[in-house]
């Protein structure tokens, strides 16, 4: 089993990991953690644990694992959102059929207004995306 196993070990938490290294190689046979660093994937820092420094090889590894976890992520996020879509969907239809007065009556201001919400972001989104687009087609068009 130890062969199997990775040299390090990021243990996710909110908004980064907490970094250890792994030793299999003692006396006693046994898994050692020992805690290297702490991560912040929003930020990209890397904060060395205690008076440990980090080396250039152990930065890279924990850099390009930043960069995977940001991939994953931002397609969770994808993945949380069609999903959302989803929900709209078969709220709509649970709305539309199975719905009693009573039910409706508890979501219906809920659902009205997180959904007002969106709508206004996303229109709000869209025009400052077209605005930027247009702009920059303009200074294209300038510079030609």
């Amino acid at each position: 089993m130890a062969a199997d196993l990775p040299d390090y070990y990021f243990r996710i938490r909110d908004n980064g990991a907490v970094v250890f290294m792994l030793d299999t190689e003692n006396r006693q046979r046994r898994l050692d953690m020992e805690e290297i660093a702490v991560v912040n994937v929003k930020n990209g820092s890397i904060k060395p644990h205690g008076d440990r420094a980090l080396s250039p090889a152990e930065t890279a590894l924990i850099t390009s694992w930043i960069a995977e976890r940001r991939e994953v992520l931002a397609s969770r996020d994808i993945d949380d959102i069609l999903r959302t879509v989803d929900h709209l969907n078969l709220t709509t239809q649970w709305a539309q059929t199975r719905a009693s007065e009573e039910q409706l009556d508890l979501v219906a201001n809920h659902l009205l207004l997180a959904m007002h919400d969106l709508r206004t972001v996303l229109v709000r989104k869209r025009s400052e995306n077209l605005r930027r687009q247009m702009e920059a087609g303009a200074e294209q068009t300038k510079e030609a």
